[in-house]
């Protein structure tokens, strides 16, 4: 069986990044809290990769998705995403994300629209409980990123299972919107 995903890093070390392009997800958790982000990164057409200080930068067009997992506890969470501290931040207005709040009273917010990136853009290293993933761009792609997003959002978030599913239904229909493919033969 062919491999569908793989940690960033380890696949820069080893030259296993597809130059063709993939789709990279990124995770920032809370130490504290069941606080989860996530940013999606597709990508293709790239010029080059490097590491930085930071992490990889990529010289390629892509574009992005963001998720927010707010636990119930959330005392901020009146605050636009866009307005809060950087490690509860997310580039999106309230009208900008879609919302799903499941039965336990946690939300999960959607980029409604990617963001496109234009050149460059770069992928922090993980530290701690953090990763990094690149999958690749198969033909069963988006079923992989959607199993995997509702067994992370149930198991880091805390979010019931049922409402796991429909938040990772909900990422899947973001992706769908990605442009970064459509010149693609």
């Amino acid at each position: 069986m062919a491999v569908k995903a793989l940690d960033l890093f380890e696949a820069f070390a080893a030259e296993k990044l597809p130059a063709e392009g993939g789709y990279i997800i990124s995770s920032f958790f809370q130490e504290t809290s069941a606080y989860s982000k996530y940013e999606i990164v597709a990508y293709n057409s790239v010029k080059a990769i490097y590491p930085t200080s930071e992490g990889l930068t990529f010289q390629a067009d892509g574009n992005k998705l963001f998720v927010l997992a707010e636990p119930a506890s959330y005392m901020r969470k009146h605050l636009e995403p866009y307005t809060r501290e950087k490690e509860y931040q997310i580039p999106h207005r309230f009208s900008e994300v879609e919302t799903i709040t499941a039965h336990n009273q946690t939300r999960v917010m959607v980029s409604r629209e990617p963001v496109m990136t234009y050149s460059s853009f770069t992928i922090i290293k993980p530290t701690e409980i953090n990763f990094a993933l690149i999958f690749y761009h198969t033909g069963d792609f988006l079923d992989s990123i959607e199993l995997f997003f509702q067994k992370t959002l149930n198991g880091e978030a805390a979010i019931p299972k049922a409402d796991a599913a429909k938040a990772a239904k909900l990422i899947i229909a973001g992706l769908q919107k990605f442009t970064i493919w459509q010149d693609l033969p």
